[in-house]
């Protein structure tokens, strides 16, 4: 389905929806239980035959024929109900899976400014716990709903030719059980949502926690972490609370229900046995019979409580899947192919939120093929957020970006992406081997393209020395790797990647002058021929630029290369100065 299908389609449509590719085990799981309902319900009926017919007329064969039917009734039940276990909760688990699957591929759709105020934790949260409740719903909803129904039904309808008086007061019991149902259901409804909303907190809370406990270790605010945590866990027990009161009074009057009804057959059974118009098979049969949908009641029961939580968790589900990305292919989007790298920014000004202040303020700027552009400027001064908006990470609020001619908007973002090598100052690794981090770059890559990247990028040495070489595990983000290491390995992906457009994001900030010396040289190999934009705060690696790009408050202040911007004692002189100095 597309976005806009579960924007336009109700809840149930949209469940129901995920069934239909496994429809045939659907359908077996329902007949089995169709089979499992008319067992239970012949069994009262066979007794109430015994009771009249075979047992008063000692009628042996026939009576302990009807046994052996039963006890092979029961054993065909017992095989059914494996049925149902097994391949009903598969089913329900496919269902999960599918669901997963199309949120996870949503959530790749969606943008960067998505994830810059989604937490982790939360998002989760949506793709793993919440969607049990979902697959509990799947699989019993239907089956219990059937079950339950087809028995009360079955059960009511056959009561009323045994006692028509002792059955209608059963009728008007079980509405008033459904009314009851109904009146705590939105409660529960609300409650459970409320629960797995600080459910989500709390795994996006102990996510940041424990990716954090470096941090809070080396700041010795291990107890204001756990008063973090104590606090979240505080709000979790008050939503479970709420939740478990709701449930409280719902099965406070279920439980009243049950126990009212088997008495309220003994009493109005006995007064009519005492009347004349009933016997004493018929009460028992009537007894066995409210014995027999009583479960299917809990069952329904149990389903309110099922219908709330999965409902509550598809919600969710279909919050995330209505979102529409903020950033799309147009209709008929070009594949960018045979890129040359020239870069045109035309009067682009940019802000993260509408409502915020500009980063960028009517940016021009225009890059011939092969060109390598340096951008160097105080911290905050929109160096990232320029070289982000190019492989359109965002997009611009005004003016227009494009390569090669090509606006970038009209142009797929796979094939954009594709195009442009990105290395980046805040260095993510998987955790996975090494070589699986550098193979990133490139899937297919041979293992001997994987090593010639590892070389080209100076960490080969480094891999070598290590016991499993690059089989070795880099832990949660590269934690177990140095910071010249984990940058040395992105850079690594670059080369195998060999895109024609390269952004370099301070992407030697982590390495020593002599590593980053050996990696200037290869990064000055891979830019030849190559459109390379390289962000920069330290300026000694950034004077041999084909330009010099001064970005300041949004604006580039200055433009040239690095001895004419030093004869203009401007910005770049008293940066470049000012480092000098220090150094």
């Amino acid at each position: 389905m597309t976005t806009r299908d579960y924007q336009q389609k109700s809840l149930l449509r949209i469940f129901v929806s995920f069934f239909k590719p496994h429809l045939g085990l659907f359908l077996l799981d329902m007949a089995c239980a169709l089979m499992i309902s008319l067992v239970d319900l012949s069994f009262p009926y066979i007794s109430r035959l015994c009771l009249y017919e075979l047992i008063p007329e000692s009628k042996y064969k026939a009576f302990f024929a009807v046994i052996l039917v039963l006890v092979a009734a029961y054993l065909i039940r017992s095989c059914l109900q494996f049925v149902v276990t097994y391949w009903g909760h598969t089913f329900g688990v496919l269902v999960e899976m599918d669901i997963r699957r199309d949120l996870f591929t949503h959530l790749q759709t969606l943008s960067f400014s998505f994830y810059d105020k989604n937490r982790t934790g939360h998002l989760m949260s949506r793709l793993t716990s919440e969607l049990f409740d979902i697959t509990e719903l799947a699989h019993h909803g239907p089956e219990d709903l059937f079950i339950s129904g087809i028995t009360i039904v079955g059960a009511v309808a056959i009561l009323f030719t045994v006692q028509w008086r002792l059955a209608l007061v059963l009728m008007i019991l079980i509405p008033l059980f459904m009314a009851v149902v109904m009146m705590n259901r939105q409660r529960m409804k609300d409650t459970s949502r409320r629960v797995k909303q600080t459910n989500a907190g709390i795994n996006a809370d102990i996510e940041s926690t424990i990716s954090g406990m470096r941090t809070a270790k080396a700041f010795s605010n291990e107890d204001v972490e756990h008063d973090k945590f104590l606090r979240a866990n505080d709000r979790y027990r008050d939503a479970k609370r709420e939740n478990y009161r709701a449930m409280g009074r719902f099965f406070a009057s279920m439980e009243l229900f049950m126990s009212i009804m088997p008495v309220t057959v003994i009493a109005y059974g006995g007064w009519l046995i005492m009347d004349g118009k009933m016997d004493y098979v018929d009460l028992i049969t009537f007894s066995l019979y409210t014995s027999t949908f009583i479960n299917p009641i809990r069952k329904l029961s149990n389903l309110s409580e099922m219908l709330v939580n999965g409902f509550a968790g598809l919600g969710r589900f279909v919050e995330l899947m209505r979102l529409e990305p903020d950033l799309k292919d147009k209709p008929g989007a070009l594949e960018l192919k045979d890129v040359q790298g020239r870069i045109d920014v035309d009067d682009v000004s940019f802000a993260y939120d509408r409502d915020d202040v500009e980063v960028l303020h009517h940016v021009s700027l225009h890059v011939k093929p092969g060109e390598t552009i340096a951008v160097v400027g105080p911290s905050g001064g929109g160096k990232t957020t320029l070289c982000s908006l190019i492989p359109r990470f965002y997009d611009v609020d005004e003016g227009a970006i494009s390569i090669d001619g090509h606006d970038i908007r009209d142009v797929t973002q796979r094939s954009l992406h594709q195009n442009i090598g990105i290395v980046q100052q805040d260095v993510f690794l998987f955790a996975a081997s090494i070589g699986d981090n550098i193979r990133y770059g490139r899937p297919d890559a041979t293992d001997a393209e994987v090593i010639a990247a590892a070389v080209r990028a100076e960490i080969y040495d480094d891999i070598m020395a290590m016991p499993d070489g690059f089989d070795t595990f880099v832990g949660e983000r590269g934690v177990l790797l140095s910071g010249g290491q984990k940058q040395r390995i992105s850079i690594a992906r670059i080369f195998l990647k060999n895109p024609p457009v390269l952004i370099l994001d301070e992407a030697t900030s982590a390495l020593d002058s002599i590593t980053e010396a050996k990696i200037q040289r290869a990064f000055d190999e891979l830019a030849k021929g190559r459109t390379t934009l390289i962000i920069a705060h330290r300026l000694s690696t950034v004077r041999n630029a084909s330009r010099i790009l001064v970005v300041r408050d949004g604006f580039i202040s200055e433009e040239g290369a690095h001895e004419e911007l030093l004869a203009k004692n401007g910005d770049y002189a008293m940066l470049y100065n000012t480092q000098n100095l220090h150094g």
